[in-house]
């Protein structure tokens, strides 16, 4: 279970440093440069700590999916983004077979 935890703290770290990429205007940027270096070194770590009991392909899909869904909800929140109705509904797609990856890999299917 710690490793499930680790690796959904890992794929919100991925949103931080996906932001923080954006926001340093190709490291030109301190702030934005220096979270970018911490978030995604922090993300790589638990990604790679949770492998070691969630396999590979689970734990990348994840990582990903959670990293991905973050990030895009983050940019509509800010308006950095637009919304939209199925952009909302693919990210609650994305949610749902992540869900699906973490029932299906707990009874070992």
């Amino acid at each position: 279970m710690l490793a499930w935890i680790v690796l959904i703290i890992s794929g919100g770290l991925e949103a931080v440093w996906a932001t923080a990429l954006g926001k340093s205007e190709g490291f030109t940027k301190l702030w934005p440069s220096i979270i970018f270096v911490v978030a995604v070194l922090s993300s790589m770590v638990g990604l790679a700590w949770s492998m070691r009991e969630i396999p590979t392909g689970t734990a990348y899909a994840v990582w990903v999916s959670i990293g991905a869904s973050l990030t895009v909800i983050y940019a509509m929140i800010t308006g950095s983004e637009p919304a939209s109705l199925i952009k909302v509904l693919l990210i609650l797609g994305i949610v749902g077979c992540v869900v699906g990856l973490k029932l299906v890999s707990d009874s070992g299917a």
